[in-house]
């Protein structure tokens, strides 16, 4: 039987995946994941895909790229490549850190004016947020912000 995360691999390429806009890729990962019924089940299973995720080197754990409004130390680094947006990141919590890789995966290979105008319904939609206190909702809203103002850079 394949597991989810041998099934679908968010960071596959969109067209990989017959996936055309940031909002059908994001519905991609919602139904995914809401096959698993326990939420913090869903919690388990976004902070075990982050790691496997390569850390960030230590020249990049930069004050220019942390998450400002996170309590625990978190880092996002974005760049454009083919007009599209690419993001790393990595943090000292497996919480913060899968739900970065959530993220991340999600705006991953995306234009930046899909970025700037997709908000992340995922985590309201597959209950996650209920499970986070509010210093880590305040934490994903910064998460949010620093990548949306990355896409918004790279549009201008």
């Amino acid at each position: 039987m394949q597991s989810l995360n041998d099934r679908f691999d968010p960071r596959l390429p969109a067209d990989t995946l017959g996936i055309v806009t940031l909002a059908e890729k994001q519905q991609r990962m919602i139904d995914d994941l809401a096959v698993i019924e326990d939420v913090q089940e869903r919690l388990a299973v976004v902070v075990d895909r982050a790691r496997t995720r390569p850390p960030l080197p230590a020249a990049e754990r930069t004050e220019a790229n942390r998450v400002k409004g996170c309590v625990s130390l978190a880092w996002v680094v974005g760049e454009t490549r083919g007009g599209l947006c690419h993001f790393r990141f990595d943090a000292d919590s497996p919480l913060v850190r899968g739900l970065l890789a959530l993220l991340c995966d999600l705006y991953g290979e995306a234009a930046p004016a899909d970025i700037v105008a997709t908000e992340p319904a995922l985590l309201e939609q597959l209950g996650l947020t209920r499970s986070l206190s509010p210093t880590r909702l305040n934490g994903l809203r910064s998460v949010r912000a620093k990548i949306r103002d990355f896409a918004a850079a790279a549009t201008a």
